[in-house]
């Protein structure tokens, strides 16, 4: 294993002129491949993706790839739309897949100007952004990993909809919905440090989606996400898996009940990528928020094995 630098950031301009955030840890002795990271519908690049003592970026680092994460519009510190400064109801929902797809290939391009071969990675609802992205472009990627892959929801909706532009989440309702993925599954702390969930809201607080409301710290969110998901369940998704050829791994942990293992196994039959070109992986005792968790290190290990066998 390798070392991995310290995490730098720099900003990227979305073809519309936005300015959108870019996260970094990379070998010490510099990398040919690099992983760029695509966060879900609440919580931005830097708390999942590179928090502190449980950074996916830094492993992919000391393994000798870079890795990126980008924050799209509305999330993280990058720029946000301004129908988030208004009262949520003033606007309908903001930063839908197409739109973010947009970000994603800003910063895919951005990283392509330092390595040769780029892996992508969603998360969540960034699975919809990252097969939107290379379902209706060509943007050329070594591979797509569609990680807790949202995509048609035969369980049913994990979230509400929500006709509003945004919405808040406070820490109470981030620890609640991170709890509920462990019930009948034993302690919380069992599967995440006890410190986690602090560490995790700290991170997510010190970001530019951190606002006051009535006395409280509470985290904004874009709901083009949710407006995504609701048509998907309704059976309009943001994109056809069998328009995404790249070689593709769909991964998820077990204890996932928000990207069920129904969805995941539709996402990966319905992939136009050959049979030996398509992989699928669950990690036993992981939630949705399996990254920042106990077993974070075999979903670190089965992606970068995955990265390994398509170089």
């Amino acid at each position: 294993m390798g070392t991995a630098t310290d995490a730098s950031t720099e900003d990227v301009t979305a073809d519309d002129g936005t300015r959108l955030r870019l996260r970094k840890r990379a070998p010490a002795a510099g990398a040919e491949t690099a992983v760029l990271f695509v966060h879900g519908a609440t919580y931005p690049g830097g708390p999942v993706f590179d928090l502190e003592g449980a950074s996916w970026l830094a492993a992919c680092a000391r393994r000798g790839r870079a890795g990126y994460a980008v924050d799209l519009r509305g999330y993280g510190d990058s720029e946000a739309p301004p129908e988030l400064d208004a009262a949520p109801g003033d606007h309908s929902p903001v930063v839908r897949a197409d739109r973010a797809a947009g970000d994603v290939a800003a910063a895919l391009e951005r990283v392509r100007e330092s390595h040769g071969r780029v892996h992508l990675v969603g998360y969540s609802w960034g699975t919809m952004v990252c097969g939107r992205l290379l379902s209706t472009r060509d943007p050329g990627v070594a591979s797509l990993t569609q990680f807790a892959p949202v995509y048609s929801f035969p369980d049913g909706l994990a979230l509400a909809a929500d006709d509003s532009a945004y919405r808040t989440v406070s820490e109470r309702g981030v620890r609640e919905r991170w709890n509920a993925h462990f019930e009948g599954a034993g302690d919380p702390d069992g599967y995440r440090d006890p410190a986690a969930m602090d560490a995790f809201w700290t991170a997510l607080t010190a970001t530019g989606q951190a606002v006051e409301r009535e006395g409280k710290t509470v985290v904004r969110a874009p709901n083009g996400t949710l407006a995504d998901m609701s048509a998907a369940a309704d059976g309009d998704p943001p994109y056809d898996p069998a328009d995404v050829d790249a070689p593709a791994l769909v991964a998820r942990g077990s204890l996932d009940d928000s990207a069920t293992r129904a969805d995941a196994l539709g996402v990966y039959d319905a992939l136009g990528a050959r049979e030996d070109r398509r992989e699928y992986a669950e990690v036993a005792g992981g939630s949705h928020f399996l990254p920042v968790e106990r077993r974070r290190g075999a979903l670190f290990d089965a992606v970068a094995g995955f990265h390994d066998r398509c170089e």
